[in-house]
């Protein structure tokens, strides 16, 4: 593969978006940022990925853009150690299983799990969430092994296509478990993280990671990520909300189409 001026800007400006936008709704960015890898090199005319190449650069990009992410949101007080636990070891053992599973999938298999994720998603995010905003932090409960549940099952079809899940686990958070918006954002972000541990693992050991546009990627993420988090903390919760409900139904809209 070349590696021209104008692919390594390209590359990074991928990452440097969807990694501002990836902190500032809490979610690792790869909703974003893999119809981004796998349509704009190629229509810019530089050398095109495929999608094993694709989910294997989000998978280490996501990684890096949590951190940084997580890290801007470390004194918020929206951080939720318990749904942090259960929901992220249960998601780092589904997308190890999902990332090493992946090698034997073929591309059109990668883009339908997908397409399937994206559009579950994107009904969950347009149902009504009266209320969940005016519960006290400290007052926030749920169910430890639904939600772990969740996370494992979200976690298998996001180790597969190189996402982290947040893109689902938010909707999750969000209508199933009723956690509210700020705290699912900071919170999502940490099991994202952890959950790309094991999407990552299983990438790399199956050899389906360039490392060249990874690295770009990664140095984008780390600028990005933190200024969109902090950029998020002031943003009305209903408008955060919003935007990734458009994200979702876009990205979900975009995988059909092609695929039909």
């Amino acid at each position: 593969m070349e590696y021209s001026v104008l692919f390594i800007i390209t590359i990074f400006l991928i990452g440097f978006v969807g990694s501002f936008i990836s902190g500032m709704v809490g979610i690792g960015g790869s909703i974003i940022k893999y119809p981004m890898l796998l349509y704009i090199p190629a229509m810019l005319g530089l050398s095109a990925f495929t999608a094993h190449e694709v989910s294997g650069i989000s998978a280490i990009q996501v990684l890096f853009a949590t951190i940084g992410g997580v890290w801007a949101y470390r004194k918020s007080g929206y951080l939720n150690k318990t749904l942090i636990i259960y929901m992220g070891a249960a998601i780092m053992i589904g997308s190890f299983i999902g990332g090493f599973g992946s090698q034997s999938m073929s591309e059109a298999g990668i883009n339908l799990v997908y397409g399937i994720l994206a559009t579950i998603a994107a009904v969950m995010m347009f149902i009504p969430k009266k209320g969940i905003d005016n519960i006290p932090l400290e007052q926030v409960t749920f169910n430890k092994w639904i939600a772990a549940f969740f996370a494992f099952i979200v976690g298998i079809g996001a180790g597969i296509v190189g996402a982290a899940g947040a893109f689902v686990l938010v909707p999750i958070m969000l209508v199933v478990l009723k956690i509210p918006t700020r705290m699912t954002i900071a919170t999502s972000l940490a099991i994202t993280f952890i959950s790309s541990i094991g999407s990552t693992a299983g990438k790399l050991m199956t050899g389906q990671v360039l490392f060249i546009p990874a690295v770009i990627m990664i140095i984008a993420s780390l600028v990005a990520s933190p200024l969109g988090a902090k950029y998020g903390q002031k943003v009305n919760t209903k408008i955060l909300q919003g935007i990734l409900a458009v994200l979702i139904l876009g990205t979900a809209i975009k995988i059909w189409l092609d695929f039909f």
